[in-house]
């Protein structure tokens, strides 16, 4: 059995009052997490010990330590990611986009294809770019390029107007009958 020994941080009864309201104000699970690891620093847990508490590396322990010490809870507030850098660049994407917006599947080589899918837009990214993206990736590009995927509506284009006007009405009579 593991004997534990705090050794409480004295004189930082501030902090830790200001580090409990933060943790009953804040509505983020990370800034929860990176506050509690803090707590647990001024209560007297070594590093090592807060880090097999809460699950994550005992560097990080230290980096939120060190963050805090230099600017208070401001020092533990996430930036944004930037993520993997992107695989098509700007000049690949206004292609991309004219091509979508101006052609069919068939004028590009995939035959007897009149609509564009994220498969076929996929496929031909693969075959203009070399570049190869999962479904999920090139459906992130096209909405970022605020390309929406609709099914097709089919208007019949010899349609007569006074033969679907005499239908409606014909409708109506016969939904009238008992």
């Amino acid at each position: 059995m593991d004997i534990l020994v705090l050794n409480k941080i004295d004189g930082h009864e501030n902090d830790i009052k200001e580090i409990k309201n933060a943790l009953k104000n804040t509505k983020n699970v990370r800034l929860y997490k990176r506050y509690s690891v803090l707590l647990k620093h001024f209560e007297g847990f070594t590093n090592r010990k807060i880090a097999e508490m809460e699950n994550i590396d005992e560097h990080t322990v230290g980096i939120y330590i060190k963050n805090y010490k230099a600017n208070k809870l401001d020092g533990l507030n996430m930036g944004r990611s930037c993520g993997k850098k992107r695989r098509i660049n700007p000049e690949q994407e206004n292609l991309l986009v004219k091509m979508i917006t101006t052609k069919t599947p068939d004028e590009v080589g995939f035959e007897s294809r009149k609509n564009w899918t994220i498969e076929l837009i996929r496929q031909w990214v693969i075959k203009e770019f070399n570049i190869t993206m999962s479904h999920r990736g090139m459906a992130e590009v096209l909405y970022r390029l605020n390309l929406s995927y609709t099914r097709p509506t089919y208007v019949l284009a010899k349609a007569d107007k006074e033969k679907q006007e005499q239908f409606k009405n014909d409708f109506e009579e016969l939904k009238k009958t008992p």
